[in-house]
């Protein structure tokens, strides 16, 4: 099983997790254009999306989802509460799968689980997806004020993790946002900080945890390498040696062979396609 971020950061979020019979899209934050252009990047035919599972309403979430699905057949997968939320980018006739969270769905061989966040959107969710077959899992949680319990539970044991790490504390109180929208970002239905993020990282640690994609960086409030950093150390701290890495706005990353960073981690190598 295999994921790659068509891009991540303020302006846009889209996730696409692979196997070998199934391709699915964690959000749709970009034009159905940019998307089909980033999956064609990536060797992938958009038409062979079978599905998006849309974690909340926000632009930056779900841009693109519409027009997509209306030009490929593709599922939209989302909640009661987003899908009214959206109604502006839907025409009707638009394959609409709810989900409630808590109950999980499959798509193909692919089981997709959805739980509730702290967030400024009216339902949001962290979604983890599962291959049937290899029992692979990845954790997905990009919009996240602050940890609960809950969703400690809910990505406990993931193979790998996109974890968000949205803004360097210092950078966001020297910006140039109004203070009104700094204490909403910090605020505990905002976004992770760097240092919010490691110490999330930590607690979501155990033997098979193989990488972590830190995901959802603002442009203006926060630095690749800030994060990487905040996160790394915390990690190496803790003993973990794994995959790490940032995924950028403007681009897709590789793609990351889970289930081959699970053979690595077993054998002591890490492999990225």
């Amino acid at each position: 099983m295999k994921i790659a971020a068509l891009g991540s950061g303020s302006g846009g979020n889209a996730f696409l997790i692979a196997s070998e019979r199934t391709a699915l899209l964690v959000d749709g934050g970009f034009s159905a254009r940019q998307l089909v252009e980033r999956l064609e990047a990536l060797g992938v035919d958009p038409a062979s999306v079978q599905a998006i599972v849309v974690t909340h309403e926000h632009s930056d979430h779900t841009r693109g989802i519409g027009v997509f699905s209306r030009r490929f057949g593709t599922a939209l997968h989302m909640t009661a509460a987003t899908r009214g939320a959206c109604a502006r980018l839907l025409r009707g006739d638009e394959t609409i799968r709810l989900y409630e969270p808590g109950r999980g769905f499959t798509v193909g061989d692919l089981r997709v689980e959805a739980f509730l966040t702290v967030h400024d959107a009216l339902d949001p969710v962290a979604v983890t997806v599962t291959g049937l077959g290899c029992g692979t899992r990845i954790g997905i949680v990009t919009d996240l004020g602050r940890p609960t319990a809950g969703i400690r539970h809910s990505l406990g044991g993931c193979d790998f993790l996109v974890l968000e790490a949205n803004h360097d504390e210092g950078l966001l109180r020297a910006g140039s946002y109004p203070a009104a929208v700094q204490a909403r970002i910090a605020s505990s239905h905002g976004h992770l900080s760097n240092r919010a993020a490691a110490s999330f990282a930590r607690e979501l640690l155990h033997p098979g945890l193989t990488g972590i994609l830190l995901a959802h960086l603002s442009e203006e409030c926060n630095r690749p390498h800030l994060a990487r950093q905040a996160v790394g150390t915390a990690l190496k701290e803790a003993g973990w040696s794994g995959f790490l890495e940032v995924a950028s706005q403007d681009e897709p990353t590789s793609f990351v062979d889970v289930s081959e960073l699970r053979l690595g981690r077993a054998g002591g190598q890490l492999s990225l396609l």
